[in-house]
This record gives C-alpha cells, structure tokens and sequence, in this order.
C-alpha cells in the first residue's frame, strides 16, 4: 500500500479541514482506511478523490450536498425512480402547457 495519511495530513494537503473530512466521509463522498483502532487513513486514491471533488465545486458550483443526493440517487433504485417519475410529470405538464398557451393564441389570432 502506498503512503498513508492521517487525516490531518491529509487535511493539509488537499486544502479541506479535518473537520470537513470526516463529513465528507459521514456522507459517503470518501472512504478512508481505518486502522484497527479507528483513525482514518488517506491514501493516494481518497487524497485524488478530494482534489477532484474540489475542483468539480469550483468548475461546476456543485454543493456537497448536491453530490452527496446525486450519490444516493445512484445507490437508491427507488429514489431514482421516484425523481424520474418527478421530472417525467414535470416535463408533461410543461407540454400541456404550450400546447393550451398555443391553443389561445390561435383563438385570439382568429
């Protein structure tokens, strides 16, 4: 195994406070190794893994917590289906929409 950290090495290297490294991991956006006795260990994969998650925030203006749903969206079949079902009705609606929008304009054009 490569190089190890703890997480306050990590912390300083990827520019994340300890404190945000473990809410990272609360949510499941990190995995750390764990010794025996508990303490979290970074590795080159999770230290990449956060320098990315960086610039996905700063690229993109993602939240965490954005990141953290669209993980569960992932994991969760039942959630993703409800959502799809969500934008499906939404995207449905919207057409009703139009096609009565266009409807009056005809009648009034006439």
């Amino acid at each position: 195994m490569s190089e190890l950290r703890t997480v306050g090495a990590a912390a300083a290297e990827t520019g994340w406070s300890a404190r945000m490294l473990r809410y990272l991991e609360e949510h499941g956006l990190v995995a750390p190794h764990r010794t025996p006795s508990g303490y979290r260990l970074y590795g080159l994969a999770e230290l990449n893994r956060l320098r990315v998650l960086k610039e996905l925030r700063a690229r993109f203006g993602v939240e965490l917590s954005d990141l953290a749903f669209a993980r569960r969206l992932r994991r969760e079949p039942a959630l993703r289906q409800a959502v799809d079902g969500w934008f499906a009705a939404a995207a449905d609606a919207e057409s009703w929409v139009e096609w009565e929008q266009r409807k009056h304009e005809r009648l009034l054009a006439a």
